[in-house]
């Protein structure tokens, strides 16, 4: 679920490179050799997986300006980092009207890369949440702009674009927090309806005193406190669609009326002499069963049948697993980018635990969970202990970041790591009395390496000492050195740091 980066550079060593320095921030890298194999895997079938490129700016088959100009009119949003040997402000310039987003210098820094990376991935992040929020406004979002892979929601989505080419009534069945309302938006905006006024009302949320004022309006003076008159909502949803989501609350007497309004297309206001015409399109949303509660007379059985012309029923997100990994993927980038955050996606052993689950509150708990765990999280993947309300549903142990005693020469092992969590640190000993300074500042070295997953310059940076300080304190206690997730950008330096400090690295 990590970021894919695209790699172009007709140098294979400049390549590994840059693969080094992106897959240790935790990103996934491809590679192409030139620019037309660039432009090839971007227009392949997996080419809307790629997030961002990184681009050489001269090479022999396609120089880099080339593949912008081609490259832009089909991806206009696909950030794009140029790279060159021959710095200038005219280069730079000519790159970024070409449609670069950045302009590096080889040889860049790791943490140069690192950091323009994420400034891009976050802007467009944010660009694609302001356009979707800008079309949800105008009423014109569409299925393209809802995030959804399972074959149970693609059904739904031929579904809704057939109800999309007329005025059909559609009745939207489904739990709560499913996206019910997503999907009649999208009907909407698919239909010839798209633009036009787009009225939710939730039936179960309507004073009862109030309803007929709220659907169909009122005149002036008709009822004490009506002070000014009032539109109803079927005459502000005029020329556009009207959304009754929880229909099944509606009362009886007032479902009477409603039956009137869609078959006759008008509206009588409270206190007014005469009906009003108005041109509505009907969407009805229910998470119960509409037909059970005709059968039993709570619902009028002529409403249901009037309201259920076209059925299209939203599966709860425990039965499209399918969809559950992309909309986490959505949820991360969305609100790493709104909370400045690292996180960059789910480890492993996260996604896992988030398919297993069934997520009674669907998409809106998912949100909500993936929400909390990126405010939490300090670092760069999302872990099963970030989820610990899930995973002590799931009966899963959050300690998932131990690790393992590596065996070494001679048969011995170096000390365990235990992870963060599973410390509690005590002043004391058994007897009572203050522990030895040496004993505490081991446990705390050891508690620090697990907490940040052995990022040993972020290690050295939290405890406020250097790092060959730090790698001199993990010989003394005999620990190992794993340089495995540690940012490209200090390995060099850290290598000679423990040269120095003379201890072994792991691996």
């Amino acid at each position: 679920m990590a970021q894919t980066i695209l790699v172009v550079d007709d140098d294979p060593v400049q390549r590994r490179l840059l693969e080094a320095a992106i897959t240790r921030s935790g990103m996934t890298v491809v590679t192409a050799p030139g620019g037309q194999p660039a432009l090839d895997l971007i227009n392949g079938v997996r080419g809307d997986q790629i997030t961002l490129m990184m681009l050489d700016l001269v090479m022999p088959d396609m120089g880099g300006l080339d593949v912008l100009a081609k490259l832009r009119p089909t991806n206009p949003d696909l950030p794009v980092i140029v790279l060159t040997a021959k710095g200038g402000i005219d280069s730079a310039v000519e790159a970024m009207r070409a449609g670069a987003n950045d302009f590096l210098v080889k040889p860049a820094s790791p943490e140069r890369i690192a950091v323009s990376i994420r400034n891009q991935l976050k802007i467009g992040t944010l660009s694609g949440e302001v356009k979707q929020l800008k079309k949800k406004a105008d009423n014109k979002l569409s299925f393209d702009d809802l995030v959804a892979s399972s074959p149970e929601m693609k059904q739904v989505f031929r579904l809704g674009t057939r109800a999309a080419q007329s005025d059909i009534p559609v009745l939207i069945e489904g739990e709560s927090g499913a996206g019910k309302e997503l999907i009649a938006r999208a009907i909407q905006g698919t239909s010839v309806r798209s633009g036009k006024p787009f009225v939710t009302v939730n039936c179960g949320a309507i004073p009862e005193n109030l309803i007929e004022s709220i659907l169909f309006g009122h005149e002036k003076g008709s009822f004490t406190g009506a002070s000014d008159k009032h539109l109803g909502k079927f005459q502000e949803a005029d020329g556009g669609t009207l959304f009754l989501d929880e229909i099944g609350e509606l009362r009886l007497d007032m479902q009477v009326k409603l039956l009137r309004a869609l078959q006759e297309g008008e509206v009588d206001p409270v206190g007014s002499k005469r009906p009003v015409k108005v041109n509505v399109r009907i969407i009805a949303a229910t998470n119960r069963d509409l037909g059970q509660m005709a059968r039993e007379g709570t619902f009028r059985e002529d409403l249901y049948y009037r309201l259920n012309v076209f059925p299209v029923l939203v599966p709860s997100l425990r039965d499209r697993t399918g969809d559950i990994a992309p909309l986490a993927r959505h949820f991360i980038e969305r609100f790493a980018a709104e909370e400045n955050k690292a996180v960059s996606g789910l480890t492993t052993q996260a996604g896992q635990l988030l398919e297993k689950f069934n997520w009674p509150g669907n998409v809106r708990q998912l949100e909500n969970t993936i929400f909390r765990a990126v405010v939490l999280c300090d670092g760069q993947l999302l872990d099963v202990c970030d989820f610990p309300q899930i995973a002590a549903a799931m009966g899963v142990d959050t300690v998932v970041r131990q690790n393992q005693p590596a065996p070494v020469q001679g048969g011995h092992s170096a000390p365990a790591l235990p992870a963060a969590s599973a410390y509690a640190l005590n002043a004391t000993d058994g007897a009572g009395h203050i522990r030895k300074f040496e004993e505490m500042e081991s446990e705390i070295i050891r508690m620090a390496i697990a907490r940040y997953d052995g990022h040993m310059s972020e290690v050295a940076r939290r405890l406020g000492i250097g790092r060959s300080t730090l790698y001199r304190k993990l010989k003394e206690f005999g620990l190992e050195v794993d340089l495995e997730n540690e940012p490209m950008a200090k390995v060099a330096e850290d290598d000679g740091a423990i040269e120095e400090a003379g201890i072994r690295k792991a691996g």
